[in-house]
């Protein structure tokens, strides 16, 4: 099922996870394995989760990989459909 509006899985990682545990941005990076820089850009939906990003988060948070990445799918496939009018697709059909 389809989300309306659903946030970037950075904003739920920031306000569910790191904030909740009192953890500052360089903190979250260093138990991650990944630099500031990476993290930040996550947290700031300027990134999106990789596959071997949400492995991280999952073993870091005690949480799945899975729900990282379908947060992410679910994110990405909203910010498309808002841009669906503009695309230049014909429908197919059988002949």
């Amino acid at each position: 099922m389809k989300m309306h509006n659903p946030p970037h899985p950075g904003e739920v990682l920031r306000e569910l996870c790191i904030e909740p545990m009192g953890l500052s941005v360089t903190e979250a990076a260093e138990a991650l394995g990944v630099s500031r820089k990476t993290l930040s850009a996550i947290l700031n939906g300027h990134a999106g989760i990789s596959p071997e990003m949400a492995i991280r988060l999952s073993v870091a948070f005690g949480t799945s990989a899975e729900s990282w990445l379908n947060q992410q799918a679910q994110y990405d496939l909203w910010e498309a459909e808002k841009k669906r009018s503009s695309l230049k697709v014909r429908k197919l059909s059988a002949a």
